[in-house]
């Protein structure tokens, strides 16, 4: 055995002994008749936050608190604790002479980790840190487990994902993380509810993958016995419900695809799509930088931030640049004079662009050289507009230029964060567009999507000009928190098991 198998072989029995310490205190509470998880309601008055953030209010004043014990320190006849509860943390004086002999005595052999509650009254003491005076203290939960060591706390990123329930008791900051996260979300629904839009639900479950280009997650129904697909988008049901005559819709909700996982991918992920009658493009433009702006100025004071040490302005107009004339700029290429596929495909060839069998049209490869050269520029919020139609099967082609689309992206320190169409709504074209996914599925893009005949139904009793866009919520938290990674942003990441070979 080398010396790192031999330190965590010893940190393990050291684990268990400290583990069998607890349940034996545990057994003897029980064998005394006080078994604290035979307890079902603590009457609490007050969180610590409300007591620290109001002291005139509370001095001097009776309150209830409960939470966690996160630290002790034991004096003879008196003691401090600190208890956390789910918005901040509050100390307690408790004495032999408050609490009586026996009480104190139990109080003594709780441990660090343990919910207790504490009734008493508010003060300050001698170094103006305000606390409560321990009247009453009963336990009410008892901890089996030790709390990471509070000095070095829970540092491997890998256990703090997996084990997200001890992240939040340790790092406070993680704990305001998903606060924030609640409250942008809140935000975005002010903003859509004041505009008239109709939050909604749509299915999870699908018999057809559609909505997106992305590989869908697949089980089977067994009474039906059917294979179902596990939403990529909820875009086509939504403009299902622009043809039954609601003007404006959006979900937020969770979104799956059968992808690889980083830094910006997770498998499961939520996003917020919406819908506009007899808007365009041009208009989701607008909603998205008033979306991203006045939730930034509500939950951040500003639309200046920084992200991961780069400052950028959420402050509207953004830039607006064609995905054309964005390559133009970046390697000097200009697709408005490149007409044919196989002329792209030779300045592809040019350029060492690797072309993929599959894709190998002119908007194929406009899209290649965005994802080349553009995108990983694109540091201030930017709309790249007017998108291939090869690459954008759901959006309304562009009049002055059919080849094109009335399609943007948004992106910000070269990451996208959400997609926007003006929503094609000629059903003859659509289903067009429809069997070339098919087509290209067959040749085995994976990622293309199937044939919605009920979606053309739909187009064929008429849906009005609309304007439609995608947000990433999980993209949009990460910028605001500036957080790295979405695992960041999500409570309970997808993670590999750990005995997964």
């Amino acid at each position: 055995m080398n010396e790192k198998e031999n330190q965590v072989e010893n940190e393990e029995l050291e684990l268990n002994r400290l583990m069998q310490i607890r349940r034996d205190k545990l057994k003897e509470l029980q064998a005394a008749g006080k078994d604290p998880f035979e307890i079902t309601k603590y009457d609490r008055t007050n969180t610590a936050g409300e007591i620290k953030a109001n002291y005139e209010k509370f001095e001097q004043k009776d309150v209830s608190v409960a939470g966690r014990i996160i630290a002790k320190r034991i004096m003879g006849k008196a003691s401090f604790c600190t208890i956390q509860d789910s918005d901040e943390k509050i100390q307690s004086y408790v004495s032999i002479n408050d609490l009586g002999e026996e009480s104190y005595k139990a109080f003594k052999t709780w441990d660090i980790g343990d919910i207790i509650g504490i009734k008493g009254f508010v003060f300050k003491t001698r170094t103006e840190e305000i606390s409560v005076h321990a009247k009453e203290v009963v336990l009410l939960s008892k901890s089996l487990r030790d709390l990471p060591e509070k000095f070095h706390g829970l540092k491997d990123m890998d256990l703090r994902y997996r084990q997200r329930y001890v992240d939040l008791i340790m790092n406070p900051e993680v704990k305001n993380t998903f606060i924030m996260r609640s409250k942008i979300i809140k935000e975005i629904r002010n903003i859509l509810d004041e505009k008239g839009y109709l939050e909604v639900e749509t299915p999870i479950l699908n018999t057809i993958s559609g909505g997106a280009t992305a590989r869908p997650f697949i089980t089977h129904h067994n009474t039906l016995d059917i294979d179902m697909y596990l939403r990529i988008a909820t875009e086509l049901n939504l403009k299902r419900l622009i043809v039954g005559g609601y003007d404006k819709v959006y979900e937020i909700g969770r979104i799956f695809r059968n992808e690889g996982m980083d830094i910006r991918h997770n498998p499961e992920f939520t996003s917020i799509e919406l819908y506009a009658a007899y808007e365009d493009y041009n208009d989701m433009m607008d909603i998205t930088e008033e979306i991203f702006s006045k939730v930034a100025m509500k939950v951040l004071g500003t639309t200046k931030i920084t992200y991961q040490g780069v400052d950028i302005d959420l402050t509207p107009s953004w830039k607006r640049i064609t995905m054309i004339d964005s390559i133009k700029e970046a390697c000097g290429v200009d697709f408005n004079n490149i007409n044919s596929d196989e002329e792209a495909l030779s300045i592809a060839k040019e350029k060492g662009i690797e072309v993929p069998d599959i894709k190998q049209t002119r908007g194929d490869i406009i899209s290649l050289f965005f994802d080349e050269y553009v995108e990983k520029t694109l540091v201030q919020p930017t709309f790249i507009y007017d998108y291939p139609v090869e690459i954008s099967p759901l959006a309304k082609r562009k009049k002055s230029d059919p080849r094109l689309t009335e399609r943007f992206e948004i992106f910000i320190g070269g990451r996208e964060y959400g997609n926007a169409f003006s929503e094609l709504n000629d059903p003859i074209d659509q289903y067009e567009r429809f069997k070339k996914q098919v087509e290209a599925r067959d040749a085995g893009d994976d990622e293309a999507g199937m044939m919605d005949e009920d979606f053309i139904n739909a187009l064929e009793y008429g849906m009005p000009p609309t304007g439609g866009l995608g947000i990433g919520i999980d993209r949009l938290i990460m910028l605001l928190t500036d957080s790295a990674s979405i695992r960041d942003v999500l409570l309970f990441p997808t993670m590999k098991p750990i005995n997964n070979d």
